[in-house]
């Protein structure tokens, strides 16, 4: 029987974010805390300003908080180097956006090749690897399309190839179908759907209702704190 805090993913106690512009202090959160379990697939909503893009920012190792204590996998990240936390990027995120932040003039099984390259990985493998990632999103025929080739859901769904290929523990997309139609959002969301169906962790932020609705859990955000945190499903 798995204990309960073995299968807390994030343990975010208490973070709080301030911005300094000038004699200026913005507060973008002021003291949110949070779990999120191995498998769960949570929304972050709120309105503009809220603190949706500081909290990824923190939860997703992009940036260090304020004050407060934030564990990832057990692991406490807020008083790790640049380096450090770099380090924890490539072994157990895996990041999706709103823009694809594809490469151009390559080939989609090349850009999904792309984060192996950093790590190293062997050539066979890493062809073999980003192969499977294209095969999972449902792009197999499309391994040598480049970007103006396909569809805004097809572009999407390589950068979320490309963010599985290095097996990350867990996921965070901001605002992934924010650039695409109904037809390409519901492409995308199925997929992450499968990756959440599959037992990995999946952290979104979005503004719309129909696609937080495929998550299990709705955090919303009001001025820097948690106004409400609600399991859908």
């Amino acid at each position: 029987m798995i204990n309960e805090k073995e299968k807390i993913v994030i343990d975010a106690n208490n973070l709080t974010k301030t911005y300094r512009m000038g004699k200026i202090e913005v507060n973008a959160l002021r003291g949110v805390s949070l779990t999120v379990n191995k498998g769960e697939f949570v929304s972050i909503m709120g309105p503009s300003g809220s603190g949706k893009s500081s909290l990824m920012d923190i939860l997703g190792c992009l940036s260090k908080p304020t004050d407060g204590s934030y564990k990832l996998d057990g692991e406490e990240i807020s008083k790790l180097s640049e380096n450090s936390l770099a380090l924890i990027r490539n072994r157990k995120i895996g990041f999706v956006f709103q823009a694809y932040n594809l490469l151009p003039r390559t080939t989609a099984l090349r850009n999904v090749e792309l984060p192996m390259i950093y790590a190293r990985v062997p050539r066979r493998e890493r062809r073999q690897r980003a192969l499977y990632a294209l095969e999972v999103v449902g792009l197999a025929d499309r391994i040598h399309h480049k970007p103006n080739e396909m569809s805004g859901g097809q572009q999407q769904r390589v950068a979320i190839a490309r963010s599985i290929v290095n097996n990350p523990s867990i996921f965070f997309a901001d605002e992934p179908t924010g650039n695409l139609d109904t037809k390409s959002s519901e492409e995308v969301m199925k997929v992450f759907q499968q990756l959440s169906e599959a037992g990995n962790t999946i952290l979104m932020v979005t503004h719309e209702n129909d696609i937080a609705a495929y998550s299990q859990r709705i955090i919303r955000l009001r001025d820097g704190l948690i106004e409400s945190d609600e399991k859908i499903k």
